[in-house]
């Protein structure tokens, strides 16, 4: 699910926020290094803050104390187009960063599906990722260097405009995906790519999941070179009609997306070719620009269908458990054996191409013994998640709700690592408190 939630919502759905003593709107970095030396000094908790849009609660305030709020701090500072390179602010929205490199034929790749209302700084906190993930990689993949304050108000540049370096440790890597509990990120520098010449879209319906998942598995196992390839379940399908209006079929979907500077049909053809051995329905492939808008509207709204749906079913929490592609087809089938085993409503969608599988247990929370089956549910697809070698989030990030899982996924001298890390860079522990790590 793309982070299509605000920060209100958040707090209702972690269940733990606390309103902060004060909010601060830094302009500057000296802003935030002042801010941070005080609060340090004075024993003050600080919990960054942007746009809002994170689902675990990621900058949620847990011990009050200052909720550092970022979006002012939006500018775009430099485009260098001949280094396929743009500077900006934590507080530049991703749909800016679009824009602006589109006036040098240019784009961000990695822009998750949430990019017209999240932030660059909350995309590097959560290292995020959207429905290009299978092509482009990770917001990770496209950070060159970051400016950081650390929590004793130290600034520290993690790199240089080159697109690679063997000196020292990777500062870049380690802040990226660390949810503001080492640093606030004042800076990035962000690689950019060329505009593809050549865009084509379209959908396969199949008769049942099964064949669904296992077409989309053989696609990206026989290296059919796709920019993008999501997955929405019968029941994703049903409730993305009821919102949208769109007249999918409730069946299994598989939407693709292709980009190429050239030979793209080519690229189609194979995809086809791979489809028909796991017999689709039908495969369409859109005409135009407007039947590609069409095309993805479904799965853009996606979000918003599943909490309309029902007004008497709400969704617990947000999944976004991630497998290796080998595994992807008996991670949806274990979900919806759970859903039906436990009588609760488990629609099943995402970025198939790269093993992520989101997922929503829609209960009745009025009914204790619902909840009681729903959160089962959940809890039962990450422990599986992580036996199929997976992870318990593919890009939402740990925040508060999935501190559990940290130590089963990573294990416990990986955890002690993280912390001894944590407690190095911020001995007083002033950034981003109750966060990440499981409760001692």
């Amino acid at each position: 699910m793309s982070h299509d939630v605000s920060f209100l919502d958040a707090l209702d759905v972690d269940g733990e926020g606390v309103t902060p003593d004060a909010v601060v709107y830094p302009a500057s970095t000296t802003d935030v290094a002042t801010v941070l030396a005080a609060a340090t000094d004075h024993g003050v908790p600080v919990t960054p803050y942007a746009a809002g849009t994170g689902l675990e609660g990621n900058a949620v305030p847990v011990e009050a104390g200052i909720s550092m709020d970022l979006t002012r701090m939006d500018a775009v500072l430099d485009t260098r187009p001949g280094d396929f390179q743009m500077d900006v602010q934590p507080g530049v929205m991703g749909s800016t960063v679009d824009d602006r490199a589109g006036e040098h034929g240019l784009w961000f790749p990695p822009l998750p599906s949430s990019g017209d209302i999240s932030t660059i700084g909350g995309m590097i906190a959560t290292d995020a990722g959207g429905m290009g993930t299978v092509k482009y990689g990770e917001v990770a993949d496209w950070v060159v260097r970051l400016e950081v304050v650390l929590a004793d108000g130290t600034v520290v540049d993690t790199g240089t405009r080159a697109i690679k370096s063997s000196a020292g440790y990777n500062l870049t890597e380690l802040v990226v995906g660390s949810e503001g509990t080492l640093g606030v990120v004042t800076e990035a520098t962000l690689e950019l790519d060329g505009r593809p010449r050549q865009v084509r879209g379209g959908r396969a319906v199949f008769s049942d999941l099964d064949h669904a998942t296992a077409a989309l598995t053989d696609a990206v196992q026989s290296g059919v070179d796709v920019a993008k390839i999501e997955l929405l379940d019968e029941t994703s399908a049903r409730m993305a009609n009821a919102y949208t209006g769109t007249d999918l079929p409730d069946a299994p979907t598989v939407f693709v997306e292709f980009h190429a500077d050239h030979g793209v049909d080519e690229e189609v053809r194979y995809c086809r070719e791979v489809f028909d051995a796991h017999d689709p329905l039908r495969f369409e492939m859109a005409a135009d620009g407007e039947g590609m808008e069409e095309l993805w509207q479904a799965r853009r709204d996606l979000a918003f269908a599943i909490r309309s749906y029902d007004p008497d079913l709400t969704p617990l929490h947000p999944g976004d458990v991630t497998v290796p592609i080998s595994e992807y087809g008996a991670m949806v089938r274990y979900a919806k054996s759970l859903a039906a085993d436990h009588d609760v409503v488990v629609p099943c969608f995402g970025h198939a191409g790269d093993g992520n599988v989101h997922y929503a247990v829609l209960v009745d929370d009025t009914d204790p013994q619902a909840v009681a089956r729903g959160e089962a549910v959940y809890r039962r697809i990450v422990e599986k998640a992580i036996e199929l070698g997976g992870t318990s989030t593919g890009e939402h990030g740990i925040g508060r709700g999935k501190r559990e899982y940290l130590e089963g996924e990573r294990g416990p001298g990986a955890v002690d690592a993280m912390v001894r890390i944590k407690r190095a860079l911020d001995p007083e522990g002033t950034l981003n408190p109750g966060k990440i790590f499981p409760e001692n």
